[in-house]
């Protein structure tokens, strides 16, 4: 279909070579190059080999995988759409491109994380665990782990900011309704690094009866490749039906990128066609100089986080820095390892938009294809005004919307001035903690 004599400003033609093999990383040690790896406490090794032991077995096992894509299919809603959103292509300033929508937000649960969250329910089941745990930003993690939990008879708990509490009031409720219980984050800023460091410090001391549901393609091995692979379904998925579309593969993949788990499920099954460019999408929030964002792959360094090398916000010191975005869920100072290995190999680039980019591109998109987007995908919709002058007429385009905006409403009503719903009284209470847990 001369595919391979388009240009793609930016793509892989234009990096050079040396894009990575899919299936070659993570190596043994779970390290993508020179990221990833295992930076934890001897205590909690054990759990991360047998953790991956488990997951080797189960994806061996066709049993396993069949009962999974049975709840993908059955109670997700599996396939998502891939909806041509031309009116958005016109608006973003060039109508002679055909912009596909991965629609990830007509999952169960809203968004692209009930992929992973089910994924690994169904794993801790098998490995006899009887609670799981979950960190949590926007929600949509904390939800998808409550739900799951839910539908397989599992206890749940999930640690969230009280910030992100604050922004989310809906997505607290929801998680409770499920029967989770919500333990409110006051260290740091609220936010998901602390929501994260509470998460782990809980499941290190709670390692025999407790799996953790890390919802990011970050954390120590084996948690970055074993989100991946749960969330690959997007990209599986959105290959076969451009294909069907348009008989050949897609010119650009676009996704937001926090930890990168939309993005990388969106990317992996196309890391090894050459002519796929793929772009990531960070939170520049207030602007790169500003001091206020939360660009780690675009303004960030190496460093470790969370048990993982990747690139981070940090100061010369090397301490890691407060995060800022509008959006709660790409609130969070580091990335994935395996897209810090995708940016130093040039097999993907990465980008950032403002808050008030994003603002504008969550309107955009529901006025001009009525969809109300999440904040974390309007990131990735913003970008497009910028992509798409620079593209040829005929090029493809496939954006992964990776959650929907019910949640956010009520925020971007407070940001524009705009009342909402009444408010409630105030925020959820934080649940108390009880005598036999760690004082947080």
């Amino acid at each position: 279909m001369g595919q391979a004599a388009r240009t793609v400003p930016g793509g892989p033609g234009a990096q050079g070579g040396g894009a990575p093999t899919g299936a070659a990383v993570p190596d043994a040690r779970g390290y993508f190059g020179p990221f990833g790896g295992r930076f934890v406490p001897e205590t909690v090794i054990p759990a991360l080999e047998e953790l991956a032991q488990a997951y080797e077995e189960a994806m061996a096992d066709p049993a396993f995988r069949a009962e999974l894509d049975g709840y993908l299919r059955e109670f997700c809603g599996r396939p998502t759409p891939l909806y041509r959103a031309d009116r958005l292509a016109a608006a973003c300033g060039n109508p002679h491109v055909r912009v596909y929508l991965k629609r990830e937000d007509l999952n169960h649960t809203g968004a692209h994380k009930i992929n992973n969250a089910l994924g690994q329910a169904l794993l801790a089941r098998r490995m006899g665990k009887r609670r799981v745990i979950a960190e949590t930003g926007a929600g949509q993690h904390g939800v998808a782990t409550a739900t799951a939990a839910a539908v397989l008879g599992l206890e749940c708990e999930v640690f969230m900011g009280a910030e992100d509490m604050r922004r989310q009031r809906l997505n607290v409720y929801r998680m409770e309704l499920l029967g989770a219980r919500v333990r409110a984050v006051t260290a740091g800023t609220g936010t998901l690094k602390d929501a994260t460091n509470e998460a782990i410090r809980h499941w290190v001391t709670h390692v025999r009866t407790t799996h953790y549901i890390i919802g990011s393609v970050v954390g120590p091995h084996p948690y970055p490749r074993m989100v991946r692979d749960f969330q690959a379904v997007i990209g599986r998925e959105a290959r076969a039906q451009v294909l069907e579309r348009e008989g050949r593969l897609p010119d650009v993949l676009v996704a937001c990128v926090g930890g990168g788990s939309n993005a990388m499920g969106l990317f992996h099954p196309f890391v090894d066609d050459a002519t796929v460019a793929m772009i990531g999408v960070e939170a520049a929030g207030e602007g790169l100089s500003s001091g206020r964002h939360a660009a780690s792959l675009t303004a960030g360094r190496p460093g470790i986080l969370h048990g993982a090398l990747s690139y981070l916000l940090q100061d010369e010191d090397g301490q890691v820095q407060p995060a800022h975005s509008v959006s709660a869920g790409l609130d969070y100072p580091g990335v994935g390892p395996e897209h810090a290995y995708l940016k130093t190999t040039g097999r993907a680039r990465y980008e950032a938009v403002t808050d008030k980019e994003a603002l504008a591109a969550f309107e955009l998109l529901c006025r001009t294809e009525g969809i109300v987007p999440a904040l974390e995908s309007a990131h990735a919709i913003a970008y497009l005004r910028r992509l798409l002058p620079e593209l040829p007429a005929g090029s493809v385009v496939v954006v992964c919307l990776s959650g929907r905006g019910d949640k956010d409403v009520a925020e971007v009503a407070r940001l524009r001035g705009r009342a909402a719903d009444p408010e409630p009284a105030g925020p959820p209470a934080p649940t108390a903690p009880t005598g036999r847990e760690e004082g947080r």
